[in-house]
Order: structure tokens, then sequence, then C-alpha cells
């Protein structure tokens, strides 16, 4: 089954120094065009990302959003390193008394001493891969949900293709009444006027109007058609431009059926044929 262009995607993940969230939004377009949004100290990691959409997607009109909300103040924290305060008392004791008029130690000479205190930096190769981890889950979700209503627009695709099927079936076997009430029709409208009619002549009209009004070959191209629909829809890889193709020239058959239509029952089906083509139609924009 085909793929729909249209989906949405979300994924929050928290981590220790931070939460992370993931938006990606996929609607109908001719060709791939992404659209990447994110924090500025994450688009080292644009081009990577970019390129995982492009490998993943194949058309639409994608929107990618990334969130990244840093717990408070994280780049600035200080962190208290014990092991090193404890070492400094203890070297500060053992040197206090050598000296004769040992200066005051208070708390805040042991925080000043280098390594007593650390800033607490990001870290960014746990925040980039955790940035790639997260864009991968929401491209399988986007995946699955584009998947999902691929499904939905393949079922109601095959559900006109059977309507036309039988439609074509109902003219094919109703073409040789037809052409048998346009003749009587001519005839009885002959001899109404009470003209003398050439019976060579008659017979040549008869079979001008049968080549005229007939409509076999169309049918048969429509069932052609169709089969071929069937077929690209099983298909694995993105089928959307080809669907498109071929609403064009189901269209075009349907179009020419109309043109050649010369009974009421032959037109009223030819206008059926179109508006479940032209719903096809619709549906197949949305197909990758």
């Amino acid at each position: 089954m085909p793929h729909s262009m249209t989906g949405f995607a979300r994924i929050e993940t928290q981590h220790p120094w931070g939460q992370l969230i993931c938006e990606i939004r996929s609607v109908n377009h001719r060709y791939l065009e992404p659209s990447l949004r994110m924090p500025d100290g994450l688009r080292r990691l644009e081009a990577p990302l970019r390129e995982t959409l492009r490998r993943g997607l194949s058309r639409g009109k994608v929107d990618a959003n990334l969130f990244l909300k840093l717990e408070e103040g994280l780049t600035n924290a200080m962190a208290f390193n014990p092991q090193a305060a404890q070492k400094l008392i203890e070297m500060a004791q053992q040197i206090n008394p050598m000296l004769a008029q040992p200066a005051p130690f208070s708390a805040l000479d042991v925080l000043r001493w280098p390594g007593v205190l650390q800033t607490q930096e990001l870290d960014q190769a746990a925040v980039d891969k955790a940035v790639f981890e997260i864009f991968g889950q929401a491209m399988q979700s986007l995946t699955a949900n584009r998947q999902r209503e691929g499904d939905e627009l393949g079922q109601c695709i095959e559900q006109r293709l059977q309507a036309i099927a039988g439609l074509v079936v109902q003219l094919r076997e109703r073409l040789p009444q037809l052409q048998e009430v346009q003749h009587s029709k001519l005839k009885t409208r002959l001899a109404t006027l009470g003209v003398e009619v050439d019976q060579e002549r008659l017979a040549q009209e008869l079979v001008y109007l049968a080549q005229k009004s007939d409509v076999a070959e169309e049918l048969d191209r429509l069932e052609a058609h169709l089969l071929e629909v069937r077929h690209t829809l099983k298909q694995r890889e993105p089928v959307g431009r080809r669907l498109d193709f071929l609403m064009q020239e189901l269209n075009r058959e349907a179009n020419t059926l109309s043109s050649k239509s010369t009974a009421s029952e032959t037109s009223q089906i030819a206008v059926d044929l179109k508006v479940l083509i032209e719903q096809m139609r619709e549906q197949v924009q949305n197909i990758e």
C-alpha cells in the first residue's frame, strides 16, 4: 500500500541535563521540501538531520521542530568537589603547627582553592546522541502515521476502482442493445419523413454510425488502466507521480467516451466515470 504525505509525530524525552522535544509535521507537496527549526546551540546537527529526512521521505512539505529545555542554570552551576576540599583541609592542618602565627583558614578560602568548585558544563556529546535518537524515533512515528493514512487512501481508491470496473462491464454489456436502438431510431425517422432511401446507402450510414459510437476500444483502455492502478498501489516505492499520470489517462478515456456518446445512458455512465476518477485524483494528490 502507498504512503500518505500527511502525518504528524511528537516525541518527548527527559535527561539529567534537560528535556528534548521533537515534532515533525508533513503535508502533500509535489517534491520533498524539508524545513528544520532548532535552537542555535544545535545548528551543528542541521546537515545530518536533513539527510535523515531525505533518506526517510521522498515527497511532502515537512516541518521539523526541535526544542531543548535545559535544567535552569545548568551551564553556570558550580559543583562542589568534597574530595579536593578534604585534601586541602588535611594539608592545612599538617602545615599550621609548623607556623608561628598561622593565618585564619575560612570556608571561603577552601572554596577559592582551584578544583574545589568546578563549573558544571553541558555534555555536548550526550546531547547530540539524544537529538539523533529522538529525531529517529519521531521519523519512525511519522512514517507509521503516513503508512496508516496511506492504507486508508488505498482502500478508498480501491472502492472507486471497483465502481469504475462495474460501470465498464455495465456499458460493455449494453453496447449491442444501444447500437440497435440507434439503428431503429434512424430507420423510424426516415420512415416518418416518407423519404425513399437507398438501402446500400442506409447500410453504409448504419456502419458509420456504429463505428462513430463504438467505445469498445475506450473500455479496453479503461480496464487496462484500472489494472495498472492496482499494480502500482502494490509497489513499495513512492508511486504518487505514477498514479497521478494514470488518473490523467483514465480521465482522457472518460472524456472520449463522453464525446462518442449518442445515448443518454452512455452519457450518464461517462459522467459517473468522471466523478469517480476525480475523487481518486484528489486522493492521489496526497500519496507519496
